[in-house]
This record gives structure tokens, C-alpha cells and sequence, in this order.
């Protein structure tokens, strides 16, 4: 005799559930939209400063703010003969000049002259500075209170001059020379002078701010 066969209810439910049931579609995720606009910082593009460390140097060097930090300033530029050398020009009509660098109240000259070619007597308005020679030979002239002075301007040499300086520097020699001149606050005048026989300097009309 045979036994009736037991079906397995729980079974039979599921299955037709699952018959029941809508094909749903896989999910997809949609890809991400970067915007991009014109103006954004470093820090509002990354979201996190220090996950790029540029971000957050703390090695950098601060802005010299004392005469001698401003001599030493002129010193590393001028031991670092990779930054000035590839720049250095000559003009044979006159003193040919580039802007190293330029800081808080400071701004740093490259300069080359040619054999013959001087600044002329001049002063530098309300700025101090800084200069040395990095190439060749320059002569100074200086006009103070208690007469005039020579000197000979060799590398290695650094001369600092307050404001309203007078002096004249000259390449003498028969070949080029190089210079590095810091000027605090940057040079925005210099007034020309010319010397008669007697010494009496006379300040010539006007205010020349293209020579350094």
C-alpha cells in the first residue's frame, strides 16, 4: 500500500513568494561629479591639509627683518650660483639689471657691468641696503660727513649703506662684473648727482628710479 506523500509546506511558500516578487534591476551606484571652480585654495580642493604636506611646511625660512638677517639674506643668494648665474646679462649701452626676489619691506637686484660702465653718484632715496660682488671687480666711491673714501669691491665682500647714502660704483677693470644688491624698504627713487672740481655735490633735476 502506498503512502500519501507529504508535501513540504514551509517549502511551497517560499517558492511561490519568490515567484510573486517583481525581477528587481541591480543596483548601481552612480559615478561621483567633481566640480572644479576658478579660485578654490589648495585646502577647500584637498579637504584635508595634511594630506598634502605643502600645505603644512614648517621649514621654511622667515623673512629677514634686521640688518644683519638682510646681510645674510645676500650672502645665500650669492653662495648659490645655480639661482643667479643662468640670469646674468649684459648691455653694452648700460648697467643691465633683474629682480631676484622681493619680501616683506625688502626686494633683492641682480646687476653686471660691462668694463667702463657706473651708477653715476647717487643715493637710494629712504632705503638702506645690502650689496656684494659675486663676479669680477667693482670700485665705490663714497661722499660722507668726513670726506670721501675708495674701496675695492671683490666677491666675498658685502658693503651695507643706511639711507641717503651717497656713493658711485664703477667697473674699472677690463673685464665684466656681477653684483647683488638688497634694498629695504624696496627702491622706489634714486637721485642722481653730479661733483665739480671743488668736491660740491649737486643734486641733479629730477628723481630716476630704473637705476640701482
Amino acid at each position: 500500500m502506498r503512502m500519501p506523500r507529504i508535501r513540504n509546506r514551509n517549502r511551497d511558500r517560499a517558492k511561490l513568494a519568490r515567484r510573486a516578487l517583481p525581477q528587481q534591476a541591480p543596483a548601481t551606484t552612480a559615478p561621483a561629479v567633481t566640480r572644479w571652480a576658478d579660485g578654490l585654495s589648495d585646502v577647500s580642493i584637498a579637504g584635508d591639509p595634511l594630506a598634502f604636506p605643502h600645505l603644512t611646511r614648517t621649514d621654511l625660512p622667515a623673512h629677514p627683518t634686521t640688518v644683519a638677517g638682510y646681510a645674510r639674506l645676500v650672502r645665500e643668494i650669492a653662495a648659490d650660483r645655480d639661482r643667479w648665474a643662468p640670469l646674468v646679462r649684459y648691455d653694452a649701452l648700460t648697467r643691465w639689471y633683474a629682480r631676484l626676489e622681493t619680501g616683506p619691506g625688502y626686494e633683492v637686484w641682480l646687476l653686471s657691468w660691462l668694463p667702463g660702465q657706473s651708477s653715476g653718484f647717487h643715493d637710494h632715496g629712504s632705503s638702506a641696503g645690502v650689496m656684494t660682488v659675486v663676479e669680477g671687480e667693482l670700485v665705490e666711491r663714497s661722499l660722507t660727513g668726513s670726506g670721501e673714501g675708495t674701496r675695492v669691491l671683490t666677491p666675498g665682500h658685502r658693503r651695507v649703506f643706511s639711507a641717503g647714502y651717497l656713493h658711485e660704483v664703477v667697473n674699472g677693470t677690463l673685464e665684466p662684473a656681477v653684483s647683488i644688491h638688497l634694498y629695504t624698504p624696496g627702491l622706489v627713487e634714486m637721485n642722481q648727482y653730479a661733483t665739480d672740481a671743488s668736491g660740491h655735490d649737486h643734486a641733479q633735476q629730477g628723481v630716476r628710479t630704473a637705476d640701482r
